[in-house]
């Protein structure tokens, strides 16, 4: 029986292993190579690819963007969903319908997402581009860098507003009624209350909700900004993940797109093992 734990976790290792471990290790040993673009072979090159990466104005560009949009997508995302969390956990008549309105979207893909947004920007007949069309701002989608900039983050926060909903409800509604009714008598100022009793008590959940939305802001918009640059790049913003794309499959660099994945990779390790260091050490589970 004692060989049952491990036979249970085995088929996970297995996809673990396949799935993250072989590949992290292929990227690792490629970025060490300059492979033949017509896949007749590959030549030794050790650390240039890295060199190029570290040289290149235009890869300090884009890990410039990647770390304004990151902040600018997590911050937006997690401050209007506490926002309506709150005001949800406050509404007596209609909560359900009002709960599911704001939830949909959860359902909403990436790439979906991307093209709803390219439907609101679109130059001809976009809702959004004609009502900034009103205030004198000639929006102009996959052209202008400032105005794909926008979109993109308001696209990728539109998308990840309901996940932080659900678990920021979920939160307050787990909030002891009887610490509550202690607050409210001993502070009748609403905003005093949430920022010294609710907000700390939800610290748990914001915690994981930060690491979430990192993670997302920088993966998992990718079909975002895949669908929103239309496929073609050129001077648009682009995030890391997404130039790994375009280099590695548009441009045929698979040592420097592999380069540029171990770098995010290492990042991305760097990032969560300070945030569970430093930040939740300042976190307290009840």
């Amino acid at each position: 029986m004692k060989w049952l734990p491990i036979l249970l976790l085995l088929p996970q290792l297995l996809i673990i292993a396949i799935f993250f471990y072989w590949p992290a290790a292929h990227a690792v040993q490629s970025s060490f190579y300059l492979q033949d673009p017509f896949g007749f072979g590959s030549t030794f090159v050790g650390w240039e690819n890295y060199a190029d990466l570290f040289g290149s104005a235009e890869y300090r560009k884009v890990a410039w963007f990647t770390v304004i949009f990151t902040l600018l997508v997590t911050f937006l995302s997690l401050a209007i969903a506490l926002l309506l969390a709150v005001k949800a956990d406050n509404v007596l008549h209609g909560a359900k319908t009002y709960r599911t309105l704001l939830m949909w979207v959860y359902a909403v893909a990436p790439p979906v997402a991307g093209f709803i947004g390219l439907i609101m920007f679109d130059q001809t007949f976009g809702p959004l581009t004609r009502l900034f069309g009103q205030f004198g701002w000639d929006f102009v989608l996959g052209v202008n860098f400032n105005d794909t900039a926008f979109a993109m983050v308001l696209v990728s926060v539109w998308k990840q507003v309901p996940v932080n909903f659900i678990f920021f409800l979920s939160g307050l509604q787990s909030i002891p009624r009887s610490v509550r009714e202690a607050a409210l008598i001993d502070n009748r100022s609403g905003m005093s209350r949430f920022w010294d009793i609710t907000f700390p008590l939800l610290a748990p959940t914001g915690f994981f909700l930060l690491i979430t939305n990192i993670t997302y802001a920088l993966f998992d918009t990718f079909g975002v900004v895949d669908t929103l640059v239309k496929g073609e790049p050129g001077n648009n913003p682009m995030t890391l993940v997404y130039k790994v794309y375009v280099d590695g499959f548009r441009g045929n660099d698979l040592g420097g797109s592999s380069a540029q994945s171990v770098i995010l990779m290492v990042l991305v390790l760097a990032l969560t093992v300070f945030q569970f260091r430093l930040v939740e050490r300042r976190i307290h589970y009840t």
